[in-house]
Formats: C-alpha cells, structure tokens, sequence
C-alpha cells in the first residue's frame, strides 16, 4: 500500500465512523490539501504537527467533526491558521461563501496557495487581526485561539443577528461561560468523538440573540 493510499484508507474510515457523506472527489481533494501542507510545513512551519497520519486525524477529521453544526450561506473562520477547520468544511460542503481570517503573513501566503492549487470557488483568505475585519456571516468558526468572551468581543460583530458561532474546544470550557457576553447564548455544548484521537473534543455552540 502506497503512503497515500494508507492516507486515504485512515480518511475514509473517519468520515464513515463520523457518519458523513462526501460530494464525490472530496477525499481526493482532502489528501490534496493535506500534502500541501506537509510540503509548505517543512519551510514555513505552519503547524506542529508533522507526521501525514496525524493530519488526517488532528486536522482533517478533527474539522470534519463540526460539519453537521455549521449552517447559513456565509462562513468566517477567524484564526484559521494554515486553513482549520475552514478549508475542509469548504470541500466537503462547497458552494458557500467563507473568509479564511489570519494574522499571520506566512500563514495567509499558504492559504491563498491552497484556495489556488485546489480550486476552491467562493473561498478568500484575508491577512487580518480579527477586530479588523468587515463583513457579515451567517456562520463563524473559530478553533480554540482564545476564551468564548475574548472571540467574541473581537469577532461578535461580523456575526448576523441569528447567526451560529461555533468554538471548538478541547476540554468543556465550564469556566468560560459566565463571561459571554450579552447579545449571545450558549445553545449547545457538544463532546466530539474525533475517529482516531484520543483527546477531548468540544465544540461550544452560540447563538446572536440581540433585543
């Protein structure tokens, strides 16, 4: 079995045990994404985590086990990195709008590459602190950059009045809620079983609910 093909074996077996079903060409496009990154990681250290299998399971399924929450037209991903858990959700769900939100240049250099080599239509990479940036999203994710009530006193404003925000976490942030801000609800605290990752995984689902 080729390095790929034992790639490609680990990502099917995770999307099946995460009960999902793909558009056709997306687990191709998925190890496509994931050998970028190996490639660029080794100059531009983009991530720490090196070996291919992890990527599958930390990156890959770990953005995958969101999916079934994110709804609306319009995504942000706000500190998105080299493209967690944004550029995923756009291949396995394409045709909506999404803004990949990072700080860092090397970063958004590798994402505009990405969104390039793997034709992803209706997807923009933008080099921004995230209370810089503009717009209006029906959906923002946001994977574990800072507390719920920093996220959203950075990033509240470019979520839509009835819009979903959702922070994935590694434990339950228990200590965390008291400081949401007002405007907001918590709708959901979700465990994620991530196939092949034996770590906690949460995702915080918020609700805007302003008066």
């Amino acid at each position: 079995m080729t390095a790929r093909a034992a790639l490609q074996q680990r990502l099917e077996q995770g999307i099946a045990a995460l009960g999902l079903a793909l558009p056709a060409g997306a687990v191709e496009r998925l190890l496509d994404y994931q050998a970028l990154l190996e490639r660029w990681n080794a100059a531009y250290n983009l991530t720490a985590v090196r070996d291919p299998a992890e990527m599958v399971t930390r990156h890959l399924l770990d953005s995958l086990a969101i999916l079934p929450f994110v709804q609306g037209e319009t995504l942000a991903d706000l500190g998105t990195g080299p493209g967690l858990p944004g550029i995923p959700l756009a291949i396995a769900a394409p045709g909506r709008q999404i803004l990949l939100v990072d700080s860092n240049g090397k970063k958004v250099r590798f994402l505009r590459e990405a969104i390039r080599a793997l034709r992803l239509d209706g997807v923009r990479a933008v080099q921004s602190r995230v209370e810089d940036v503009e717009g209006s999203f029906d959906c923002i994710t946001a994977r574990a950059f800072a507390s719920l009530a920093d996220m959203l006193a950075w990033g509240g404003h470019l979520l839509v009045p009835g819009g979903t925000w959702l922070a994935m976490k590694g434990k339950a942030p228990a200590e965390e809620l008291p400081g949401v801000p007002s405007g907001f609800a918590v709708r959901g605290i979700h465990a994620l079983a991530v196939p092949g990752l034996d770590a906690e995984r949460n995702l915080v689902v918020l609700d805007r609910v302003d008066n």
